[in-house]
C-alpha cells in the first residue's frame, strides 16, 4: 500500500472515531443482580415448586393443633347446697380442631379420604403438565365402575372377562379424547367437557341407573372389593414382628391407600427417568420447540389422555372397594376434586411444570382442611369457601411464580 492511501485510510478512521466520542465506554457486566429477599424467594420457589403445598400442608395442621387463646364458658358448681351452677367465662388455649386431629384414627381416615382424589388428581396432572385438562375423569371412573360390577352381576360374564373390560374402557376413553383432540384440532376443555356428557350417557344406560348391593358384589365378585381391605397396622406389627407401636394403635389402612402410593411412585418415575416424561414435560411448556425437537406431539398426546383414562380404571377399582358395591351416582364431585388437588399442589395450568409429589400432597392440603374444619363444628358450606380459596390462592401464586421464567 502506498503513502497516499495509508495516509487516506487513516484519515477515514480519525473521521469515525469523532464520530464515536460520546459513545458508551462502559464494559458490559453479565453479573446477576442484586435481589430483595423476596425476588430470592419467588426464584426459589420457582426452582423447587413442590415446596408450596409442603408449607401450605404444614400451616394447615399447624393451624389445626397449636392452641390458641379462647374464651370458654366453664361451669362453676355452687358451694351452697341445692344452688345452681353458675356460668363463667375464662380464658383457655385450645386447638381449633381440638385433640381428635392427631389421633391414628383421625389421621389414616384422612388417607382413606383422599385416595380416590389422589388417584385421579394423578391422571389429571399428566393431562395438565401437557397444558390441557381433563373435565371426565370422574365420569370415566364411575363408568369403569359400572362396567366391572354390571359385567358381572347383571350380564352374567365371568370375572376374569369383566374385571379387564372395566381397564380397557378407561383406556378407550381416555384415548378417544386425545384423537379427538389432536386430529380436530380442538381444546380440550371443549373436548372433554363433550365426552363428560357422552360418557355420562353411557353410565346411566349401561347400568340403568340401578346401584349394586355390598352382599351381591362379595358374593359374585369378591375381587372388585379387595382394595377396601382392611389392614391394622398396629396389629400387623405385633403379631408379625411381635413389636408395640403405641402411635399407630387405632390406624386403619386400605390395600387401596397403599394401591395408590405405588401407583404415583411408578408414574413419578415415568416423569421423571423416561424419554416420554421429558417428551410430556416438553410439549407442556412449549409444543412449536418440541416439534422442531423431533418429539411427535400428537403421539404424546394421544399416549398422555390414554394413560389418564387406564388410571381412571384403577380409581374405579378403589372407589368400589371403598363404598363397596357399584353406584352410578358415586363420585359427582371427583372431576372439580381431582384438579383442585393439581393447582393446590403447585402444577402450573399453563403445562410444563409441576410433579406427582406436589398433586399428592395437594389432595392431603384438602383432606386435612376438610377434616379440620370439620372437627372444628365448621359447616359444610363453609368447607368447601375454605378450600375455593385455597383454589384462588395457589393459581396467584402460580402465576406470580411463573414472572420468573418470564
Amino acid at each position: 500500500m502506498d503513502t497516499a492511501t495509508e495516509s487516506a485510510a487513516r484519515a477515514a478512521a480519525a473521521d469515525y472515531e469523532k464520530v464515536l466520542v460520546d459513545a458508551q465506554r462502559d464494559a458490559a457486566v453479565f453479573e446477576e443482580e442484586h435481589r430483595s429477599l423476596l425476588g430470592r424467594v419467588q426464584h426459589f420457589l420457582h426452582a423447587y415448586p413442590t415446596m408450596v403445598p409442603f408449607l401450605v400442608l404444614l400451616i394447615g395442621i399447624a393451624a389445626f393443633t397449636i392452641p390458641l387463646p379462647r374464651l370458654v364458658e366453664v361451669e362453676i358448681p355452687s358451694t351452697v347446697e341445692g344452688q345452681a351452677p353458675t356460668l363463667e367465662t375464662q380464658l383457655q388455649f385450645v386447638a381449633l380442631a381440638g385433640n381428635r386431629f392427631f389421633q391414628p384414627f383421625n389421621l389414616s381416615l384422612i388417607v382413606q379420604q383422599v385416595t380416590i382424589i389422589a388417584i385421579l388428581g394423578i391422571a389429571q396432572t399428566l393431562v395438565i403438565l401437557t397444558a390441557g385438562i381433563d373435565l371426565s375423569v370422574g365420569v370415566i371412573m364411575i363408568l369403569c365402575s359400572v362396567v366391572m360390577g354390571h359385567t358381572v352381576l347383571m350380564y352374567g360374564l365371568p370375572l376374569w372377562v369383566a374385571f379387564p373390560l372395566g381397564f380397557i374402557v378407561g383406556l378407550l376413553c381416555g384415548t378417544l379424547n386425545g384423537i379427538i383432540i389432536t386430529r380436530l384440532r380442538l381444546p380440550p376443555f371443549i373436548v372433554t367437557l363433550g365426552t363428560w356428557s357422552i360418557f355420562g350417557a353411557l353410565n346411566i344406560f349401561y347400568s340403568r341407573s340401578e346401584t349394586l348391593r355390598q352382599q351381591d358384589i362379595e358374593a359374585q365378585a369378591p375381587l372388585l372389593q379387595w382394595t377396601g381391605t382392611v389392614i391394622k397396622p398396629y396389629d400387623l406389627f405385633l403379631n408379625t414382628f411381635n413389636l408395640t407401636v403405641p402411635w399407630l394403635k387405632g390406624s386403619v389402612v386400605t390395600y387401596g391407600s397403599i394401591l395408590a402410593f405405588v401407583l404415583a411412585g411408578l408414574v413419578w418415575y415415568l416423569l421423571s427417568r423416561t424419554a416420554f416424561g421429558r417428551h410430556l414435560y416438553a410439549t407442556g411448556d412449549d409444543p412449536d420447540s418440541a416439534m422442531l425437537a423431533g418429539i411427535n406431539t400428537n403421539r404424546t398426546l394421544v399416549a398422555t389422555y390414554g394413560l389418564a383414562g387406564l388410571i381412571c380404571a384403577i380409581a374405579a377399582w378403589v372407589l368400589i372397594g371403598r363404598i363397596g358395591g357399584v353406584s352410578p351416582q358415586a363420585g359427582q364431585t371427583a372431576n372439580l376434586d381431582s384438579i383442585t388437588a393439581v393447582v393446590i399442589g403447585g402444577t402450573s395450568l399453563f403445562g410444563g411444570r409441576g410433579s406427582i409429589i406436589g398433586t399428592l400432597i395437594g389432595a392431603l392440603i384438602v383432606g386435612v382442611f376438610r377434616n379440620g374444619l370439620a372437627l372444628s363444628g365448621l359447616d359444610v358450606l363453609w368447607q368447601e369457601f375454605a378450600v375455593g380459596v385455597l383454589i384462588i390462592v395457589a393459581v396467584a401464586l402460580d402465576q406470580w411464580i411463573r414472572r420468573v421464567s418470564g
